[in-house]
This record gives structure tokens, C-alpha cells and sequence, in this order.
């Protein structure tokens, strides 16, 4: 697969990376590429960043009363 870059900013970015590496701009673009999808997996998913939350609230104690589903349904207007 064949990349055709055609905005110059992005030509402009690959160019400055490979200079400051040493490197080729197909190794820049690679490297450039490889590390931001090792950051990308080093973030914790949405799931994963909930959790201590949920843990939070469902060790709650039960207070044991039942929801008044007329209250409710009187907000809503039904």
C-alpha cells in the first residue's frame, strides 16, 4: 500500500521527524505511526476507567426505600 500525501503541513512534519531521527521518511512515518498506537493502547478504556466508580456506588448500603413510581411518573407528566 502506497501512501500519497498531498498536504504540505503533514510533508512539512515527516520531513522535520526524519531529520531530527536520522532517519528515512518512510522510518519517520513508521515510527511516528508505531508510537502513537502504543500510546494508544497504553490509555484505559472507558469500561476500564468507569469501574472504580461503579465499585464506589454499588458498595452503598441499601437504604431500603422503593421508588414512588406516581412521583415519578407526575415529573414526567403522565
Amino acid at each position: 500500500m502506497a501512501l500519497d500525501i498531498d498536504d504540505a503541513e503533514t510533508e512539512q512534519l515527516v520531513q522535520t521527524l526524519a531529520e531530527r531521527r536520522g532517519v528515512s521518511t518512510d522510518e519517520a512515518i513508521k515510527s511516528a505511526v508505531r508510537d502513537a498506537l502504543q500510546r494508544d493502547a497504553e490509555v484505559p478504556s472507558l469500561w476500564e476507567r468507569l469501574q472504580p466508580l461503579q465499585d464506589r456506588v454499588a458498595a452503598w448500603p441499601s437504604t431500603g426505600l422503593e421508588a414512588d413510581k406516581a412521583f415519578y411518573d407526575s415529573l414526567n407528566g403522565e
